[in-house]
């Protein structure tokens, strides 16, 4: 297993990993509503999407796994199953292969050499490298079958996060949604309107939503601005290219 130093990760956008940083209290609000609601109903694998792209599904993903990895005796794993656009590697500045693609497309035969653990953190990743064949196919196969049977198996000290692809992109969240306990839906500010909210959350039935997390938000609550940035512009061309 490769570790990977947090060296300016808070410069591309990974707060959750200092609770000093003002920055990361929304992310461990979240993190004790999620993890309540999970251990209540003995669930350990929760999938992050959308409705659209680039309304910051993975900077969710990424910060909300980072505070969940400060918890005591308890491990996160991270897993990037956006296959067609995986952005987690991009946060973490990794570029390495081979990446979990590798793993469902045969290309190796074990998650070893994909796992990277975040040097002090109970935190380790598993990113992925855009694939050129359908990515339905490969979240659809038996290899990811495989695979969540291996997250189900594990222990309960341990938590799956799955940064998944935007609902309306293509069926992959669906597809694997299908095989996970639950899924949060991240709506942004300004850009994400109700009507994306209720088709999203229809067309991924029966999977339960555990909730919405707006970003981007740039009212005041309390005195504090709760607003993110997140990077990146784009449309359903530029999503697939």
């Amino acid at each position: 297993m490769t570790e990977v130093q947090l060296i300016d990760v808070v410069k591309r956008g990974v707060f959750g990993f200092n609770s000093r940083d003002r920055r990361s209290r929304p992310f461990n609000l979240l993190r004790s509503q999620v993890t309540k609601i999970m251990n209540a109903r003995g669930w350990k694998m929760i999938g992050i999407t959308s409705a659209t792209p680039a309304v910051g599904k993975t900077f969710i993903a990424n910060n909300l796994a980072a505070s969940m990895s400060r918890v005591p005796d308890r491990q996160t794993l991270l897993f990037d199953l956006d296959l067609r656009r995986g952005s987690v590697a991009t946060q973490y500045d990794l570029s390495d292969q081979p990446g979990i693609d590798a793993y469902l497309n045969g290309t190796i035969d074990s998650l070893t050499s994909v796992a990277r653990r975040v040097m002090g953190s109970n935190l380790t990743i598993y990113p992925s490298f855009r694939v050129e064949e359908s990515s339905a196919e490969l979240l659809a196969g038996g290899r990811m079958r495989t695979l969540v049977e291996a997250m189900r198996g594990l222990s309960d000290d341990y938590l799956c996060i799955c940064d998944l692809p935007p609902a309306f992109a293509n069926d992959d969240a669906a597809i694997i949604l299908e095989q996970l306990d639950a899924y949060l839906l991240v709506v942004e500010e300004g850009r994400t309107t109700a009507r994306q909210v209720r088709d999203a959350i229809e067309l991924l039935k029966p999977s339960p939503c555990i909730g919405t997390v707006l970003n981007r938000y740039n009212g005041v609550i309390g005195g504090d601005d709760y607003g993110f940035g997140y990077w990146g512009k784009g449309n359903y061309d530029a999503y697939y290219n």
